[in-house]
């Protein structure tokens, strides 16, 4: 897709592999894009480990070029140990100190004002974060997009489960240079018979890899390619190796304003207000904790970085607004910091994209202070598995002595994932899978007025199993008038960690657990005849791996068994999902 329509007012040059030396001496590649014929310029880092010049950096006309034609000197650096920079490269490990190092190098490069900001999504905007707690004083603003906390709820765990797909595909991926390099063709031609297509970066694996056990063989398929594989699977229990990279712990020492962005369908959703409230408690000057804002679409992990040409999402279109001039907003906002050195935020502290309306709307914190948490409770004959009008969501609780429901979950067949928060997700429609006898199934009556849910979410669950461990997942949905049935948010936990993810605890077979369940944050208005749903199951597939129910160790576990599933809803066992509303504005 061309860009060129874009463009400012500076032809662009470009020059390749500039080279920096880390603080132990390892060269880091550069490209730099410079306007031809500017005054002393500021500047811009992008750090990527995907290749500098990679995907939408490879464009005749990309998000580099851009801004460089609009006045910045524009870098965008190879990390430590991929493509041209050298060194060994482990996921996150080095991108604070080599991030402070790059941006005060790029603060010296001739013809600069010596003012940085650094720009990048996904691992190029934790990066930003990691880069910001080692406070280099050249850097003055940050705008990351799509950024994990880093966190064990979140990252290549998601509450206790894995990432599957994601994680196996981001390392046979990352793998691949690494084993392109060392001439191991029998390896590589291997991993690519599992892909479903070899030739796209980060393609996800056919079933049959998805579905290997035990999980701790990968480590032994990706060899060399992606030894820090086996750190993860060794570590899956919260603890001092995710404490490292937890930007909770470490917002304290970032002391710039910063420019959040995240969307609904992102597999970071979860993070990004986390980062905007966590720096506005806490970030060291008044001036950093009063300008930080947020700002979430409606978009998936890959936000478009042009003016897209819709705002689609998966199977739904959300219309010409969600088409959002995002590189005009960010070079505003570097504008503003990098050149007018203007106090004050350049946009409104917090802008979100309002699903079912479609529209954005401007607010002054998150979650809004007019949110009214609102119950709606789990009720049925016993039957809401089998019976789509038999599950309801009321406004009060199931009485006592209502029957709870049950179904069984198999790990060799589990419910397949239908979109939601990961790369290449966004909406799909939800029936087939709230069709199948595992799934249990609650609907609301449908509004006749619109109702707002825009906030955190939370499914509270009383549940029994006959395993020693096991999962519940929850799918927030939109029921609309013509039966379609639209994913919002979803969440996940795997019952032995639900007092705590540093102390699993397995499940005593028979006794009743409450288990909370975070479905993350949205923006949505339920429109006239539209339903509120939830759907309640054990498995989402290849999304997250499959708990085999057997309490063994994630790495090792080679069988699997079969779980009888209850969930209780009565008004001793009130399970609940808890709904953000935001009341209608007084006409």
């Amino acid at each position: 897709m061309s860009l060129s329509h874009l463009g400012g007012q500076y032809e662009v040059t470009r020059e390749d592999d500039v080279v920096m030396r880390t603080r132990d001496g390892k060269l880091l590649r550069a490209d730099v894009y410079r306007p031809v014929g500017a005054p002393a310029t500021p500047v811009l880092l992008r750090r990527t480990p995907y290749g500098k010049r990679q995907n939408d950096l490879a464009l005749a006309f990309n998000e580099a070029h851009y801004f460089a034609s609009h006045g910045y000197t524009t870098v965008v650096q190879d990390t430590r140990g991929r493509f041209g920079s050298e060194g060994a490269w482990y996921p996150f490990a080095y991108e604070a100190r080599d991030g402070f190092d790059a941006i005060e190098w790029a603060a010296a490069l001739p013809g600069t004002t010596g003012r940085v900001g650094t720009l990048g999504q996904s691992y190029g905007a934790l990066s930003q974060y990691l880069a910001a707690t080692q406070r280099p004083p050249s850097l003055v603003t940050a705008v990351p997009v799509s950024a994990y906390l880093g966190a064990f709820e979140n990252y290549w765990y998601n509450h206790g489960a894995l990432e599957l797909s994601w994680t196996l595909s981001y390392f046979m991926n990352m793998a691949q240079e690494v084993l392109s390099e060392a001439g191991d063709t029998t390896r590589l031609e291997r991993l690519a018979q599992m892909a479903t297509d070899p030739d796209v970066r980060f393609a996800p694996l056919k079933d049959a890899a998805l579905r290997r056990l035990p999980l701790g063989a990968w480590v032994e398929e990706f060899g060399a390619g992606a030894p820090f594989l086996a750190d993860v699977l060794h570590h899956s229990t919260d603890g001092p190796y995710w404490w490292s990279v937890d930007l909770r712990r470490q917002l304290h020492n970032i002391d710039i304003p910063i420019l959040h962005v995240g969307s609904w369908y992102d597999i970071a959703n979860w993070d990004t207000p986390q980062y905007f409230n966590g720096l506005r408690n806490v970030a060291m000057s008044e001036r950093s904790r009063d300008n930080q804002a947020l700002f979430m679409g409606p978009w998936s992990h890959l936000l478009p970085y042009s003016q897209p040409t819709s705002g689609g999402t998966g199977d739904i279109d959300f219309g010409p607004d969600a088409a959002y001039p995002l590189l005009q907003m960010q070079r505003e906002w570097f504008d503003h910091y990098l050149r007018d050195g203007s106090s004050g935020l350049p946009l409104p502290r917090v802008r979100i994209f309002v699903m079912g309306r479609n529209v954005w709307r401007d607010e002054a914190e998150w979650p809004l202070a007019r949110t009214r948490y609102t119950d709606y409770y789990l009720h049925s004959s016993g039957s809401a598995a089998t019976d789509l009008s038999d599950g309801e969501l009321r406004p009060e609780p199931a009485p006592a002595g209502s029957p709870p429901d049950g179904f069984t979950y198999d790990p060799d067949d589990p419910v397949p994932t239908a979109g939601g928060r990961y790369v290449g997700g966004g909406v799909r429609d939800q029936r087939p899978n709230e069709a199948r006898p595992d799934v249990l199934v609650y609907t609301a009556v449908p509004v006749t007025d619109d109702l707002e849910v825009t906030g955190p979410l939370t499914v509270v669950l009383h549940v029994e199993t006959d395993a020693p461990d096991t999962d519940v997942v929850a799918v927030l949905s939109d029921v609309h008038p013509d039966g379609f049935v639209q994913n919002l948010a979803e969440g996940i936990v795997r019952l032995r960690f639900r007092h705590a993810y540093d102390e699993p605890t397995l499940l005593e077979p028979g006794v009743i657990h409450e288990a909370s369940i975070e479905l993350g944050n949205t923006s949505h208005i339920f429109l006239p005849g539209h339903a509120v749903r939830l759907h309640v199951t054990s498995s989402d597939f290849p999304r997250w791996d499959r708990n085999p129910n057997t309490g063994e160790r994630l790495a090792t576990a080679e069988q699997v068994r079969v779980a009888a599933q209850t969930v209780h809803h009565d008004t001793a066992r009130p399970s609940r999902v808890v709904l953000p509303v935001i009341p209608p504005t007084p006409a």
